[in-house]
């Protein structure tokens, strides 16, 4: 293993054992749930707003170390973004997950998501690090049609 692998294994156990924004919001503008019956990953994310940025952004559940982790970093690097860059850096990671190729622009705005760009070379765990983010686009979705919680998406169709 490489000293960059060893260390994005770190940062990924660190986010698992000491998930970041982990609870739920009282009264959120948006939240929306989402469960992965393939492998039982469940969480819900939940966000405040000010205008168009995420004054705060939390997840609830439980599951696997890459979708615990995914969604902690993931909150962290959304958290006082507005909903034009949470879109970008949502196209990136889904982008990055995918093995898709990047442009240098869409590298940065990663930030600490790109510690989670090996999961690529594990099919069936990219649908656990995307669970939060397809979750969170539709929390941000149903407040953009004025609804406050969306009923559970399933990423089995992805």
């Amino acid at each position: 293993m490489t000293d960059l692998q060893e260390l994005y294994q770190q940062v990924i156990l660190d986010h698992n054992h000491h998930p970041r924004n982990f609870g739920a919001i009282q009264n959120p503008d948006c939240e929306a749930e989402g469960y992965n019956p393939l492998c039982g990953d469940h969480y819900k994310v939940y966000c405040t707003l000010d205008g168009d940025k995420i004054k705060e952004i939390r997840f609830s559940g439980e599951g696997c170390a890459i979708s615990k982790s995914s969604a902690s970093i993931m909150t962290e690097i959304l958290q006082g973004r507005s909903k034009e860059e949470v879109l970008r850096i949502l196209d990136a990671f889904q982008k990055m997950i995918k093995g898709e190729e990047l442009k240098e622009e869409d590298e940065e705005i990663l930030d600490k998501a790109a510690v989670l760009a090996g999961v690529k070379d594990y099919p069936m765990r990219v649908k656990c690090a995307t669970l939060a983010w397809h979750t969170l686009k539709a929390a941000l979705e149903a407040f953009e049609k004025k609804e406050k919680t969306v009923p559970v998406i399933s990423t089995d169709k992805e």
